[in-house]
């Protein structure tokens, strides 16, 4: 059967101003506090094919995609978790079948294909379902990176033992999460 899981590397802030602009103001701040040059970020996202069908997996603002059939498996609070309460303040984990990756046309060295085996490709899609829903931009496991989507996609990855010393992001950038859900991963066994 035809099957494999896709990793997209897409600019943080493709297609919008406000996070790209806030994007590299972390960025520079960040870079100043580890007295290193700053570096493009970016935000990951997974198509998963399996079975005949093709998943768009990524994590987003619960108010940004209108389709009720867009595959949300969890969600969770932004910032902290009585902010959660508002629904401005809150992200969802996707996995829509048929779905789409918004601004993949923006992704940079993409797709990179992480897997053909079929039971890998089924233990991710397995894996998405229980993703936890900690608090996106915070730390609050002590993992020592921030909670977001590529955290999510990294413990997905990791969990399925994908080789994660092969995996990493375009030359000159960098994954701001991708070690928390490293961590994690690691922590669960």
């Amino acid at each position: 059967m035809d099957s494999w899981v896709d990793l997209y590397w897409l600019p943080l802030g493709a297609g919008g101003w406000f996070v790209r602009t806030n994007g590299r103001v972390y960025e520079r701040c960040s870079a100043g506090r580890n007295h290193r040059a700053p570096l493009d970020l970016f935000h990951s996202g997974l198509m998963v094919h399996a079975d005949g069908a093709t998943y768009a997996v990524e994590m987003g603002p619960v108010w940004n995609v209108a389709d009720r059939d867009r595959g949300v498996l969890c969600e969770g609070p932004v910032g902290s978790a009585r902010l959660g309460r508002f629904r401005a303040f809150r992200y969802e984990l996707r996995c829509w079948a048929g779905g789409r990756i918004p601004d993949v046309a923006e992704a940079v060295d993409s797709p990179v294909r992480t897997t053909e085996e079929l039971a890998r490709v089924r233990r991710v899609l397995e894996l998405l379902a229980l993703v936890p829903p900690l608090v996106w931009g915070r730390d609050e496991l002590a993992l020592g990176e921030m909670w977001n989507s590529n955290s999510a996609v990294a413990w997905v990855l990791a969990r399925s033992g994908h080789d994660m010393e092969a995996i990493r992001p375009p030359a000159g950038g960098r994954a701001p999460g991708w070690d928390a859900g490293l961590e994690l991963a690691r922590r669960q066994g």
